[in-house]
């Protein structure tokens, strides 16, 4: 079943774990293509020093404050198309960077793989035909971890858990989406595994504080 708008007008930190087992589809004329989300990145708002709209409303961040529910895409670094999926309600400017899907680690390697360039930016996830995803039920276990690439932004930010990946291991360590969402309503400390991708290693760490997370 295709995601409806209820879904999009979740915040980005909430919606990026949420979209984790998703299927991405993409339609080639009489061919649909449907891949699994396995990793994402919430950016949430202005006063995230990540976010693209740190600086406010541009040209290219306009899309980022609409209603949930539409694509940012963007270049980087003059050759990588990279796709974000606007979130929130309509002037609150959020997105999350959809950064890998089964088969395609990466986000420059998903859009390649699924044509996916600026000609699709500001596309109608609810309405169009070309690019949409859809939700099977499917609800993997994740591990949550510093987003990366955003040596720019504060420390505060750079340390906040908002890049959440599928543990494809499983194991007591990894948290459901859905436990995830319970626990962030209730108010609830958790624990969750957060990958070191400097060192390789895994340990689990205690949550950042939800009046952090929910920023």
């Amino acid at each position: 079943m295709r995601l409806e708008a209820a879904f999009y007008a979740q915040s980005a930190d909430v919606a990026a774990p949420g979209l984790l087992g998703k299927l991405l589809c993409r339609r080639f004329g009489r061919k649909e293509v449907r891949l699994r989300i396995t990793e994402t990145e919430a950016y949430c708002g202005e006063a995230d020093t990540a976010c693209h709209a740190r600086r406010g409303r541009t040209a290219r961040t306009a899309v980022m404050y609409e209603a949930g529910g539409r694509t940012y895409v963007y270049l980087c670094y003059g050759m990588h198309e990279m796709l974000n999926i606007v979130t929130g309600p309509e002037g609150s400017p959020e997105a999350v960077l959809v950064r890998g899907v089964e088969g395609h680690a990466g986000p420059d390697r998903l859009t390649r793989a699924l044509d996916i360039t600026r000609a699709l930016n500001r596309e109608n996830l609810l309405e169009s035909k070309r690019l949409w995803i859809e939700d099977d039920g499917s609800s993997p276990p994740f591990i949550a971890s510093p987003r990366i690439g955003i040596a720019y932004a504060s420390a505060e930010d750079r340390a906040l858990l908002w890049r959440f990946t599928v543990c494809e291991g499983g194991g007591r360590d990894c948290v459901r989406a859905e436990l995830l969402k319970k626990k962030r309503a209730e108010g609830v400390s958790y624990e969750v595994c957060v990958n070191i991708h400097e060192s390789g290693e895994r340990l689990t760490q205690p949550r950042t504080p939800d009046s952090e997370l929910m920023r």
